[in-house]
């Protein structure tokens, strides 16, 4: 469990850089930052670029070697795979949730819901945000393996966007009943009401049909005050230094009115810059899924050779017991 929730932490945290943003009251094009120019800062800007027009299999395909795309594929075909939504936080939630909001009487139900939880709870919801915040900073600076620059920047990010849920207009009632309009249509839309639909549509089917709901959801997210294409429009990135193969990164981003700063470490394979913690993920992942399928092979060629009818001794043989009967 403590596992999964520092994956999930880290996670969130590389994908606020491609994603999680607020307009910002200054509009001026920001001055670039030092080798913005350089081929692992671009590779960086390329992978925002994908998730800024919905384009989530672009995203897949550049995010790894053209090779490991197609493991991948056949991983998720074969059941041992869900990337790249893994990358997501609460991913395993993502069929369930794409069900729910499927469902026929989904708006009335999820209406109902916010009308019990949500509707006139302002000060409520303040008080979650604010303590989930402080929760949360509480987490990244006592648990956890991460180094020092890494909890600052955590800290900041989960500091900013507890101050934007504390001022975002969560329960208001019109806001709500447009956007659960919005994400229902959205999601009826993708046909994944469930986690079946996902095996049978394959990694490709999948990332393809979930692209306009990634741009439903932006577009609801910025009503209540997260414009994630700003922030992208926004993102600026630089070279750090580069050793070889591999190259430091630096990002910054607006979030909530503040400018966060991170570095992200790249490798180049085949001559293109990957994510180094992304290839790593995926390494272990085709690694689990090429132990899986050859474990599944030999049971499958054990259950063979159990069924199979035991040979005939050679002197029980008929041609064999007429040759011993001669003299």
């Amino acid at each position: 469990m403590q596992r999964r929730s520092l994956r999930s932490c880290q996670n969130i945290a590389l994908l606020a850089v491609c994603l999680v943003a607020v307009t910002v009251a200054c509009k001026r094009n920001p001055e670039a930052l030092p080798g913005a120019a350089t081929e692992p800062a671009a590779a960086v800007r390329q992978l925002v670029q994908h998730l800024h027009d919905n384009d989530l299999v672009a995203y897949a395909r550049d995010a790894v070697p053209p090779a490991q795309y197609a493991e991948l594929e056949a991983a998720w075909a074969q059941g041992h795979s869900r990337w790249p939504l893994t990358e997501l936080p609460l991913d395993e939630k993502l069929p369930a949730l794409l069900a729910t909001l499927s469902e026929k009487d989904a708006e009335r139900q999820l209406q109902r819901a916010f009308k019990a939880q949500l509707e006139g709870q302002t000060a409520a919801v303040r008080q979650a945000a604010h303590s989930l915040g402080l929760f949360g900073v509480q987490y990244i600076s006592h648990q956890g393996d991460y180094n020092a620059a890494e909890r600052a920047h955590y800290v900041q990010l989960v500091t900013a966007l507890s101050d934007w849920a504390q001022a975002a207009p969560l329960p208001d009632p019109k806001l709500a009943q447009s956007s659960i309009a919005t994400l229902t249509a959205a999601a009826r839309a993708t046909g994944l009401a469930g986690e079946q639909a996902f095996q049978d549509a394959g990694m490709t089917g999948t990332l393809q049909k979930l692209g306009p709901f990634a741009a439903a959801s932006k577009q609801v997210l910025a009503a209540y005050g997260l414009n994630l294409d700003e922030s992208v429009q926004q993102m600026r990135t630089g070279l750090v230094s580069q050793d070889g193969d591999t190259a430091t990164v630096r990002v910054q981003y607006p979030l909530a009115g503040k400018e966060l700063d991170l570095q992200v470490t790249l490798v180049r394979r085949d001559k293109h810059w990957y994510l180094a913690r992304t290839l790593s993920e995926v390494d272990a992942l085709l690694a689990a899924a090429r132990t899986a399928e050859q474990a599944k092979a030999e049971a499958e060629q054990a259950k063979a050779d159990a069924l199979a009818p035991a040979p005939t001794p050679e002197l029980e043989r008929p041609d064999n017991a007429a040759a011993a009967a001669k003299p």
